[in-house]
């Protein structure tokens, strides 16, 4: 039985910011077989980033030239937990968004100088408005949207771990950046990097990654006019390495990979590695082709073994976020009446209820004619959206803004307490006062403080520029449903959607927000 590949390049990677070889740098093993066997690999120690893709794309051509099946590992990781693709890029997005988008932003220079905090920091702003999902940097690339360490929060509806990451009971969560153990540097480098060597000039038709490309199925070796290169994520530490001969841990552990899987190609068994464990559920696959990826082999390792976190489980449970997505909404929609709700208003509601798993709300809602309409356009101008509290700015989904707008929150601003001294008042509403520059013209989103609603009305009161939409969602026993009456009545006609009575809270108002910001459910 022929084996499924003829050659096997294993890489380790670095997210080293100098030239460096030895420890911690990036350590390539490569062999091949010859008269059906293989041959001892061969050891390289590239100094750069550069240097190794380099290296790689003159070694993978010359093994097409010579119609040669190669398996190419790279020990980071190739996705993301579920719902990063979508939270980044928009609806419908997967893999192939997350990979053009960081080739993008990423800048790697030649002697391996990188932006990558940078670039974190930025992804964080977009995609929660704070330090979170990513985190881990030195002292001097940390700041207000990214931290040292795990901050406390975390961005809504995304995981810490991806599904394979569990089942190998081992690697750390792709968001943590630095520090012992950390992998997250080395996918945000090596994603860009991998995506460059996917579509250079000699491999970009024969090249394949494992599962986007492939689907996580058993594989078969490739016809004549079939791809010749697979790229597949490993993960190193599964294998045993300690009869291997190195100094250095990342040279031993590259030249185990080629040695087991090498093996279990030999033995017929490498094929099926490539369809997942059968314990994974459909919704889990999907996710997996999808986003999330693989790693090759995991299921071969003593320690996957022993977690076995992909056993089926005893409960029977939707598990895929986007049939979940479809289910909710269509159930609030079969369990809501809005037909005498204005039509740019129905997108809102139907967020609204799903938001709060209660259909009764939408009794409640209250507006001004027009409102819809009238934030969608603001929006869709640039309006900046000034919110009274962090949990709501971290559940505006950054995505589905439609003019990457800025989104404001004052309230954990230095002084501010003393400020709120100085009027008598609350910090939200002092915070309000702090808005003052903005009001023209912005979405303003009240989803936590009664006192800000009536701090902001005070200043209409007093002749303050217009906003063009007031959103009033503060919760709460006191102050909250007189809040959101004084602004339905309040006789300065600024356009305004509202929810009567004591509910509210951070999540309605973001899920208000979402809506406008896009009809997309």
């Amino acid at each position: 039985m022929p084996s499924l590949f003829d050659a096997y390049v294993m890489v380790d990677w670095s997210a080293a910011a100098v030239p460096v070889d030895g420890a911690d740098s990036v350590w390539i093993a490569a062999s091949e077989r010859r008269d059906g066997a293989l041959v001892a690999p061969r050891l390289v120690n590239p100094p750069t980033r550069a240097a190794a893709m380099a290296f790689l794309a003159d070694l993978l051509s010359d093994l097409i030239a010579r119609d040669q099946i190669a398996l190419v590992g790279f020990d980071f990781a190739f996705g993301y937990p579920a719902g990063f693709a979508e939270r980044l890029s928009g609806p419908g997005a997967d893999w192939r968004s997350v990979w053009k988008d960081l080739a993008f932003r990423l800048r790697d220079d030649e002697d391996n100088a990188n932006d990558r905090f940078a670039v974190a920091a930025a992804l964080n702003e977009r995609l929660s408005g704070g330090p979170f999902p990513f985190w881990g940097c030195p002292p001097s690339a940390a700041g207000p949207m990214l931290t040292t360490t795990k901050p406390a929060g975390f961005c809504e509806g995304l995981a810490e771990l991806r599904h394979c990451d569990r089942a190998a009971g081992g690697p750390h969560p792709v968001w943590k950046l630095a520090y012992p153990g950390s992998v997250g540097s080395q996918s945000l480098l090596g994603i860009a990097r991998l995506f460059a060597l996917r579509h250079h000039p000699w491999l970009e038709a024969v090249a394949r990654i494992w599962p986007f490309e492939t689907g996580l199925r058993r594989l078969e070796r490739p016809s004549a006019e079939g791809w010749r290169v697979l790229f597949a994520e490993i993960y190193p530490s599964i294998f045993d390495s300690s009869r291997v001969e190195h100094a250095i841990k990342d040279a031993r552990q590259v030249l185990a990979v080629i040695t087991e899987l090498a093996g279990l190609d030999d033995a017929g068994r490498l094929s099926a590695l490539f369809g997942g464990p059968s314990s994974l559920t459909q919704e889990q696959r999907r996710m997996i082709e999808r986003e999330e990826a693989w790693i090759l082999g995991i299921e071969t390792s003593a320690r996957a073994k022993r977690v076995a976190t992909v056993a089926k489980s005893a409960y029977s449970y939707i598990r895929d976020p986007q049939e979940i997505y479809r289910r909710s909404f269509a159930t609030v929609r079969a369990e809501i009446d809005v037909s005498d709700m204005p039509a740019d208003l129905e997108g809102l509601a139907v967020r609204l209820v799903h938001a709060a798993g209660d259909p009764a709300i939408a009794r409640d809602l209250a507006w001004s004619d027009g409102a819809g309409a009238t934030g969608r356009a603001a929006l869709a101008k640039g309006a900046t959206i000034l919110v009274d509290a962090q949990m709501l700015a971290a559940g505006i989904i950054r995505a589905r803004l439609p003019a990457n707008n800025a989104v404001v929150c004052m309230l954990g601003e230095p002084g501010l307490a003393e400020d709120a001294l100085a009027i008598g008042n609350t910090r939200s509403a002092a915070a309000v006062d702090r808005w003052a520059h903005r009001w023209g013209g912005a979405v303003i989103t009240i989803g936590n403080a009664p006192t800000a609603l009536f701090r902001l009305l005070e200043h209409l009161d007093a002749g303050a520029p217009r906003p063009a939409l007031i959103l009033g969602f503060p919760v709460g026993f006191i102050g909250a449903a007189e809040s959101k009456d004084a602004l339905i009545a309040h006789p300065a006609g600024v356009p305004f959607v509202a929810l009567r009575g004591r509910r509210g809270g951070s999540a309605y108002a973001a899920a208000a927000i979402n809506a406008l910001a896009s009809e997309a459910e």
